[in-house]
């Protein structure tokens, strides 16, 4: 089960303390999931405090799913920072979910698994030419054996994953990376139970065509080993590093106040266009009624005694 945590939320006022100095990204160096070890963020006495508690118990843990998600490492740190970002501006809404942590993972899954990342030539490229480029490397997937991957009978290739569908690729993170259960899957994925289950079904019968150790695992084994082979695919790459709590919190700070002035800015032009648009109406309107009288002679109404009379002449 997921942990529930109870945040305050930040007054709208609050502010986050000035940092002298920027630590790089805390948290765990291995595994998919939090640290029971770091203080949750129930313990924090404000919303920084808590965002930063957050923050060092998932930011790491959730680099290394987006990782398994996408197989870019770029791309990894990109929705984790993106997820981040969102968390802190909408805060008020993320401290009193039932599940923040999931909350942030919700929103940098989505990030990672977008389909517009597909027209960015470079992830193209980076696709075509394997995940190599951008995954773990040969030498990393073969080093470190593990008991559990022993006992399948082969090691999980990172194209394994990769060539899983999205959908089938985040369900089984879900399931059998994080140990959520079917109908938390299927919530956190936005997909029915029955969905869920065909697809955690459809991905390990995948798996077992790269690792065909794994057919000869008892059920009850299989969640633990795909597990653990997945903890050690994501172990085996070299992915960046993260900026600190408090950058990521400047960031969304940034990122709101651009926003802000960005759509003043776009108002005050609309409203600008307008007013101009105002004057110059009634001005071209009065030129377009004038512009035949000084090309020729002025017309003359039907309704008018010469108007008569010129008919008449013409009879």
């Amino acid at each position: 089960m997921t942990e529930t945590l109870s945040i305050p939320a930040p007054a709208e006022d609050a502010a986050p303390e000035a940092s002298e100095r920027e630590e790089p990204a805390a948290g765990p160096s291995f595994g998919l999931t939090e640290t029971a070890d770091l203080p949750g963020p129930a313990a924090a006495d404000g919303p920084a405090e808590a965002f930063d508690l957050l923050y060092a118990r998932l930011a790491r843990p959730l680099l290394r799913q987006t990782y398994l998600l996408t197989g870019d490492r770029a791309l990894a740190g990109q929705a984790v920072r993106h997820a981040f970002r969102q968390a802190w501006e909408r805060w008020p809404e993320v401290a009193v979910d039932r599940d923040p942590a999931g909350w942030v993972r919700t929103a940098a899954y989505d990030h990672a698994l977008s389909p517009w990342h597909r027209l960015d030539p470079r992830r193209r490229a980076a696709r075509r030419n394997g995940p190599g480029e951008h995954g773990a490397g040969k030498d990393g997937a073969e080093s470190g054996a593990g008991k559990n991957s022993a006992e399948s009978g082969g090691r999980l290739p990172p194209e394994a994953l990769l060539d899983l569908p999205s959908s089938y690729r985040r369900t089984l993170l879900l399931h059998d990376g994080l140990g959520l259960g079917v109908s938390e899957t299927a919530a956190e994925s936005e997909a029915s139970t029955a969905a869920t289950a065909a697809r955690l079904m459809h991905a390990r019968e995948a798996l077992a065509e790269y690792v065909p150790g794994l057919r000869r695992v008892a059920p009850d084994r299989r969640r633990e080993i795909i597990r653990s082979m997945l903890e050690e695919l994501a172990d085996a790459g070299s992915l960046p590093g993260l900026p600190s709590a408090r950058t990521a919190r400047d960031g969304s700070e940034r990122t709101v106040r651009l926003r802000t002035g960005a759509s003043f800015g776009a108002t005050a032009l609309v409203a600008a266009a307008a007013l101009l648009a105002s004057l110059a109406g009634p001005q071209a309107h009065d030129s377009a009624r004038q512009a035949p009288q000084k090309a020729g002679t002025p017309a003359v109404s039907e309704s008018s005694p010469g108007g008569q009379e010129d008919r008449a002449a013409a009879g």
